[in-house]
């Protein structure tokens, strides 16, 4: 990844799209190569201008951003897409997490929110505003399946050590790597090789599919 993040703005809105545009162009490292109405319009673009990220509002017309997202996510691997949407509810942040958004903001993200965002999307890590992520939380919890205990074997499953779970459960609460580190007392080399080992026996590609996966076996609470 070079230094300067490209990113591409997706929203319906012109007003919001200007706005988003502008707004991207005052940050340092951030360069915004195109911007489109819809997710056809994105999908076309992302064939001709190479983006790290694309910033994707949901409800447009022609093609909406969770299938925008599922496309992008199958067609350019190397893409995240980060949502910045107005609406909210579980409905949509899971519909968009599923088809395999990065992270989700809301509209009322301010400008270093936004940085923030995009600078953990661009190195690999899932982000979520606070009300999001409560919100994700409950509506990933599953009551109909047995929770893990840390530090139960038999309980975990997929094999997973004791530590591994206290490292994914720390993961589910936005957690990077450095701060895990701190939280169990350990070298982030070692927080890496416990990330990685765990990513292997869950079939997690990354720390999005992670979070999913310790919200459904109930190693996160809301």
């Amino acid at each position: 990844m070079s230094d300067v993040i490209r990113v591409l703005v997706v929203d319906d809105q012109q007003i919001v799209r200007e706005g988003l545009v502008a707004l991207l162009g005052l940050l340092d490292g951030i360069e915004v190569v195109g911007a489109a109405g819809d997710g056809e319009s994105a999908l076309r673009l992302l064939e001709e201008t190479p983006a790290e990220i694309v910033l994707m509002d949901l409800r447009m017309p022609v093609m909406d951003g969770v299938e925008a997202t599922r496309r992008i996510t199958r067609q350019h691997p190397g893409v995240a897409v980060l949502v910045l949407t107005t609406y909210a509810d579980d409905d949509s942040i899971v519909s968009a997490l599923g088809a395999g958004a990065h992270g989700y903001l809301t509209k009322d993200a301010g400008r270093a929110e936004v940085a923030a965002a995009l600078r953990s999307t661009a190195a690999g890590q899932s982000t979520f505003d606070p009300a999001v992520s409560r919100l994700l939380v409950a509506a990933m919890l599953r009551p109909d399946l047995p929770r893990a205990v840390p530090g139960d074997s038999w309980s975990n499953p997929d094999g997973l050590t004791p530590r591994e779970v206290e490292v994914l459960t720390l993961i589910a609460q936005g957690m990077n790597n450095a701060k895990i580190a701190t939280a169990l007392f350990i070298g982030e080399t070692t927080v890496k090789t416990h990330i990685n080992n765990a990513f292997a026996k869950i079939g997690a590609r990354s720390r999005n599919d992670a979070m999913r996966y310790a919200y459904r076996h109930g190693f996160a609470e809301a």
